[in-house]
């Protein structure tokens, strides 16, 4: 169950997806095609599996909407193996042929979106219990975070902060069984205590940089307590 997000503010969500979304699609027209295929931050990865991830992630939760919202069974994620071998052969591509897939599974997704009529038709994302409303916040999460991963000098400060609030209690959701160690966080609107162990540490910072770091993509020196502490990647 969803234990931070609760009503999320679809209207607006997608609208910041979108804005996400065309931020990105910016950047990656100027990448050339030697910087493609060059390491990211992601062990192993080049930004062009960045970009095959990004893609094959929006076909998916394409899928999920396009079922629930006819009243279908959600369909379920492919086999890792399966997965695998997607990322490694669209990685294999061409900067061309990595932007049109970005541009059109992310445009396939936002028409997905726009048809919606029932938010509140139940999904299951990441083995949490959740609503449609759901979907738009999930993709946002990971068209900020790969957007990071791409490295091209954007960075988590230039998020809007409602939009950011939402990216730390979807982060937290995300992380609430994760094993983390007793955190008290404090964010600019968000206050949560999270992880297990006797004695808490408390870790304070923006929300943007809560979530980026609690997300793996913000070194420990981007907010305030948390010396010797690093949270595991979250895709």
């Amino acid at each position: 169950m969803s234990q931070y997000t609760g009503s999320i503010p679809v209207e607006d969500v997608v609208r910041w997806n979108a804005d996400a979304t065309q931020r990105l699609l910016g950047y990656t027209i100027g990448i050339g095609e030697d910087e493609w295929h060059r390491p990211t931050p992601l062990p192993g990865w080049s930004r062009a599996h960045v970009a095959t991830h990004l893609s094959r992630s929006a076909d998916h939760l394409r899928g999920i909407t396009e079922a629930v919202g006819a009243g279908l069974p959600q369909p379920g994620p492919l086999p890792a193996s399966r997965r695998f071998a997607d990322l490694e052969a669209g990685a294999d591509r061409d900067g061309l042929a990595l932007q049109i897939d970005l541009d059109t599974s992310a445009g396939a997704l936002q028409a997905a979106i726009e048809k919606v009529t029932d938010w509140s038709a139940p999904v299951e994302l990441h083995r949490l219990d959740l609503t449609l409303a759901a979907v738009p916040l999930a993709r946002l999460h990971e068209v900020c975070v790969h957007h990071l991963d791409l490295d091209c000098g954007w960075a988590a400060d230039a998020i809007d902060p409602a939009a950011a609030a939402w990216l730390l209690r979807w982060v937290l959701d995300l992380l609430a069984d994760a094993g983390l160690p007793a955190l008290h966080l404090e964010g600019d609107s968000v206050v949560a205590d999270i992880g297990d162990g006797a004695e808490r540490r408390s870790v304070s910072g923006s929300d943007a940089r809560l979530w980026a770091w609690l997300a793996g993509r913000l070194s420990a020196s981007g907010v305030s307590g948390a010396d010797g502490l690093r949270p595991a990647f979250l895709g």
